[in-house]
Parts: structure tokens; sequence; C-alpha cells
């Protein structure tokens, strides 16, 4: 419950002081499935990653948000493209990653609810569109769209 209250608390501010947001996500993909989170305090489903700390690459900020929200260490990682999206009041950019040499070596952290290994079509209520979009762009061997939902 503290965590959605902070999670609220971080919505109304974005809306009020409008900034520029830079986050990573990442596609980790194994044996035509790829991993996708639930949080604790945000309803949905997505793609592992979150905002960049000061002073981290974004590379750095992709493992260790995967680190955190997964438990995995990523070997060779590489760019997919980088999304903008300017809804709910504040212009938001995320650097997609994809990845397929990882080990889960670790837990998730508190704020993940659950983890899921989703293949093509097998996707759970609420995975949010714009993640699913590029997950099955991927999984079908397609070009990611560079436009849309982020």
């Amino acid at each position: 419950m503290f965590l959605r209250f902070l999670y609220l608390a971080r919505r109304i501010q974005l809306a009020i002081m409008r900034p520029v947001l830079f986050g990573v996500r990442v596609m980790l993909v194994k044996d035509g499935r790829v991993i996708i989170i639930r949080h604790t305090y945000r309803k949905g489903w997505f793609l592992p990653g979150g905002g960049l700390k000061g002073g981290e690459t974004v590379e750095e900020a992709a493992r260790r948000e995967v680190r955190e929200e997964t438990g995995a260490e990523m070997g060779e990682v590489r760019l997919v493209g980088i999304y903008t999206s300017y809804e709910e009041g504040f212009s938001g950019h995320n650097i997609l990653f994809v990845c397929d040499d990882f080990k889960i070596l670790g837990q998730p952290d508190h704020e993940i609810a659950e983890t899921r290994a989703v293949g093509l079509g097998e996707y759970p209520d609420g995975l949010f569109r714009g993640h699913r979009e590029k997950i099955e762009a991927y999984l079908k061997k397609e070009k990611i769209p560079s436009a849309g939902l982020w």
C-alpha cells in the first residue's frame, strides 16, 4: 500500500513539473519466450526496466534494473531503439535493449509481485500494449515498430 502511495505521489509530481525522463527497458528472450514483470504498486505487466540514476550509462541502468526486477545477470545486450511518449504530462524517452544471454541468479526485489516468461500469444491480461507490440514483432522476427505506444 505504501509503495502504491509513493507511485501515485510521483505521478502527481510529474504532472505538475512536466520533466523530461529517460528510462530503459529490456526484452530478456530465451527459447522463444520473453520475461515480463508485474509490480506490487502498479497494475499491469511490463518489460523489466526503469529510470536512470545519476552517473549511469543506459546500459548500466538496464543491467541494474534487470538484476533488481528479475534476479538475472546479462551477458551481451543489443540496442533495439529509442521510444518517446508524451502522455501523462511529461516527456518520456525509453531505450529498449534485447538480451538472449542471461542467467537468473537471484530473486526479484520487493517491488516485484511476479515474473513470468511468455511466448507469442500467451500474454496475461494487463500486458502494456506498447510492450506487447514490441514483444510480438521480435518473436515473429519482424521489424520492431519505431513509433507508437511505449
